[in-house]
């Protein structure tokens, strides 16, 4: 008797855990089932490693959230996928969001991405400042973030934004090349591209973090931003997650994934130098301001827009 009292009571047991986990797989498929797929567009540079590292680690999983990550070489090409509707949302910067708005394309800047950008001579090139570089072709990619950068060196450094030769090179990694290759003078560069550069012999002349300057964004088109308002707080939270684990994890153990995934050059292991990521937070309103002001001293837009219409501030802290 007692003996089927026990076989009854774990026959119980286990119908109550098995009803327990079914339940709990339901709730994850009804969670996940609930959120819409994000389609992100990177640039080839750090901005991205804290999505790849949510995507690989299973960050974006756990959140319940389905995120796609494309790749893409130049600005132009990343936009132009934005614009098509191809994108919810990319890395990009505070002109491309002016220029959107001016065009009447509806985007929104939601948070900082943390870049790096560097002006960098050629290992054959004997320019040590910024002022050395007057009547030399340095590479650009024009009216983008890079461009921005590069002035702000020049005026830094007492040139004229038109004593450069500015060479405009679209693509970043053809940029590299023709900096390597000794057919430009400088350049300005992301990283890790920039780190590769100064690996083979390059030499950094200024950066935008001696600046103080961060105009790198987060956009999303306001579609995807009336429609997916969970799906992106999930990515944030995703997007934290993985920040903490660029924090406290060598990078040793995971450059090589990261290498292969964004698509870095293999000379970036054991040269390149991370920044200190922080978990997604809003843009400062001098960035922006800065960035408006030299798009309408070069006439490159008309309106001068206010931090509100540029910034949603709803999925991240201040």
């Amino acid at each position: 008797m007692k003996k089927n009292v026990v076989l009854i009571t774990i026959a119980l047991l286990l119908l109550v855990l098995a009803g327990c986990a079914s339940e709990k797989k339901e709730n994850t498929a009804q969670k996940q089932g609930q959120l819409q797929n994000i389609t992100i567009g990177l640039m080839p540079d750090v901005d991205s490693i804290p999505f790849i590292i949510a995507q690989e680690k299973g960050y974006f999983k756990e959140e319940g959230v389905t995120v796609t990550l494309k790749p893409f070489k130049s600005a132009m090409e990343r936009d132009s996928a934005l614009q098509s509707g191809n994108l919810d949302g990319a890395i990009s910067d505070v002109l491309a969001e002016a220029f959107a708005k001016a065009g009447g394309f509806d985007t929104v800047i939601t948070a900082l991405t943390n870049g790096s950008y560097k002006l960098i001579v050629n290992k054959s090139e004997t320019a040590a400042a910024v002022q050395d570089l007057k009547g030399k072709n340095v590479a650009i990619s024009k009216n983008t973030i890079i461009e921005y950068v590069t002035d702000r060196i020049a005026t830094e450094g007492g040139l004229a934004t038109t004593d450069m030769n500015k060479t405009v090179i679209p693509q970043i990694p053809a940029r590299l090349e023709m900096l390597q290759n000794n057919k430009i003078s400088a350049a300005t560069l992301p990283d890790p591209l920039a780190t590769v550069a100064v690996k083979n012999g390059g030499r950094v002349i200024n950066t935008s973090e001696q600046l103080g300057i961060n105009p790198g964004v987060m956009l999303f088109t306001t579609k995807a931003i009336n429609e997916k308002e969970k799906e992106i707080q999930a990515m944030y939270r995703a997007y934290n997650k993985a920040v903490d684990y660029l924090a406290n994890e060598p990078i040793d153990s995971y450059i090589d994934m990261v290498i292969e995934k964004a698509g870095f050059p293999q000379d970036v292991k054991g040269a390149l130098i991370l920044p200190k990521y922080k978990k997604a937070t809003a843009p400062q309103q001098k960035d922006i301001d800065d960035v408006i002001a030299w798009m309408q001293a070069r006439q490159l837009i008309q309106q001068k827009y206010q931090y509100t219409e540029l910034v949603d501030t709803r999925f991240v802290r201040q």
